[in-house]
Parts: C-alpha cells; structure tokens; sequence
C-alpha cells in the first residue's frame, strides 16, 4: 500500500489558506462557511425551469390539470432556497456596506420577493426567445424542439434569471447561474449584460457577451461571436477601473454571422448585417453590410499598434 505524508500536505494547506486570509482579511478572520452554494444555486435554476416551463422543463409525468399545484410547490420551495442564497451573499458584502443582520434579512426578502415577482415578466421575454430560435432556424421542428435542445435557449433561461439577481445587488449569485449555463453550453454571456426581446444564438459554441454590452430587440448570433471590450482603463495604482461602458451597443434587427469580433463601446445600428470573421472597433450605420474584415486605417487600435 502507497504512503502519501497527508500530515505535512494538511499543515501546508493551513499555512497557504492562514496567508491568503491574513493578506486579504481583516484580522484574518473566519466566519464559516461564506460562500452561496454552486450545487444549491444548480437545484434552484432547475426547479425555476420547471416553473416556468412546466410541461417542458418539469417533471417527466406532470400533467395539465396538476400544473398549477406542481408550479406552487416548486416555486415556493425555490424561493425559499434562493432565500437561504441571497443572505449568504449579503452577509459577505456586509462588512463592506455595514449591514446589520436585521438589514441583511430585510433586503435578502425583499429581493427574493422581488425576483419571485419577476417571473412572469421572464416568462414571456422566454416566449419571445423561443419563437425567434424557431422562426429563424430552418432546422427547427416546433418550438418543443427549440425549448427541449437548442444551447442558445438553455443559456438565455440561464441569463433572463441572472440579469434579474444581478440587477437586484445579487452579482455573485448571478455569475454563479450564469457560469452554470456557460459550462454546458459554451455560451459566455454577463448577467450584466442588457439584452432584448426576441434573442437568437444559433449554434452558440463560443459567444461572449461582455457586462456593459446593450443588444436591441430581435438580434441574432451565430456561434463564436465576441462581443468584448477594447481596452481597460487603469486607476492610479494600476488597477483596472470597473463598471466602465466597454461593450457594444447592437441596435434592434441586426444580424452577426458565425466568429465575428465587435469591441469597444461602438454602435451597431439597426437592421446592420455584420459577416463572418470580421473584426470591427468602429461604428456601423443602421442597414449597413459589412462583409469582410475592417482594415486598420478604419479601426485604429487593432492588434499591433498602440490603443
């Protein structure tokens, strides 16, 4: 039998996590378990699917005239695990916010109830993805096939539940539900991000929508499309300054075929059609085509020469 020295292995492990704790705490201290749970924010977005999808995305023998009694004890039992989250995630910035307990369980109530309100408004902005992936998509069958398989609606239910955690001051929560989609799907999309009525990512593998990008109503994706960020403005001390509008606004109608990159706070007006592989950093008019790669005397700041 192999000998492993586990002792010197644990006492190493404690040194590493006492130096991390003691550079990044104040006083180094510990209080527990801090962190929402990844596993407990996956059942959460499972058991929301089936709420808001109940004879799709529910339980496999759930008939219609049980529906509304699987969505209310579904839905309250969601509630009340996104509960247990959002007071986790509260009290991890309230040191920061000075937040006492009674104020960290009045807000992680009133967000739930908010977001538990929410619903119904999220419900129908799904509708409304659902139907632009089937009408968009030749290879589509019924909107049953859309909902049940397609990577691109998977990633939006994902994101619809995120912007709305991201928007109520629940960032970490948001992440986590979003990274959750981005590992199944290849779909990297910030819950930051604002996005329209009438989404469609066909394919998917590979799309990365930035935290300040703004996309209209009835917008479409092919895989391997990027919408990022240029460059990172730095503080004084070199750090990088955050929240800062980086993203591409993409107006309403427009269309980006598969490994396009749009970076930087430029503007892509409604009804443009940008090509495949292009690399854009300037604005496009609405109605515009753009078909090929933007050369550098159009886009100063491409790779090679100083942003």
């Amino acid at each position: 039998m192999a000998d492993f020295d586990i002792n010197a292995i644990v006492r190493d492990l404690h040194t590493a996590r006492r130096q991390w704790r003691q550079a990044h705490r104040p006083g180094g201290e510990v209080r527990g378990i801090e962190f929402p749970s990844r596993d407990a924010l996956a059942g959460i977005v499972a058991q929301l699917k089936g709420v808001l999808f109940p004879l799709r995305l529910g339980p496999p023998d759930l008939r219609e005239e049980s529906e509304d009694f699987h969505v209310a004890h579904a839905l309250d039992t969601a509630l009340h695990a996104l509960l247990r989250q959002v007071r986790i995630e509260l009290r991890y910035s309230a040191a920061l916010r000075h937040l006492t307990d009674t104020d960290i369980e009045q807000q992680a109530l009133d967000a739930t109830r908010a977001f538990g309100a929410a619903l119904p408004g999220i419900r129908i902005l799904l509708d409304s993805d659902v139907i632009a992936a089937y009408q968009g998509d030749p290879a589509a069958r019924s909107v049953d096939e859309v909902l049940l398989c397609y990577p691109g609606i998977l990633a939006m239910i994902h994101h619809r539940l995120a912007h709305h955690l991201y928007g109520l001051g629940l960032p970490l929560l948001a992440r986590i539900v979003a990274e959750l989609a981005h590992g199944e799907t290849g779909i990297d999309i910030h819950p930051g991000a604002t996005i329209g009525a009438g989404f469609f990512i066909d394919h998917g593998t590979g799309v990365v929508i930035g935290e300040t990008a703004v996309i209209g109503q009835r917008v479409r994706l092919y895989q391997a499309v990027t919408l990022g960020a240029k460059r990172f403005p730095e503080n004084a001390d070199g750090t990088l300054q955050k929240g800062l509008p980086r993203h591409p606004v993409v107006e309403d109608d427009v269309v980006i075929y598969a490994g396009a990159t749009l970076l930087g706070r430029i503007t892509v007006g409604k009804g443009a059609v940008i090509g495949g592989n292009v690399w854009l950093t300037h604005d496009v008019p609405p109605g515009a085509h753009v078909a090929q790669a933007a050369s550098r005397e159009d886009c100063p700041g491409l790779p090679g020469e100083p942003a």
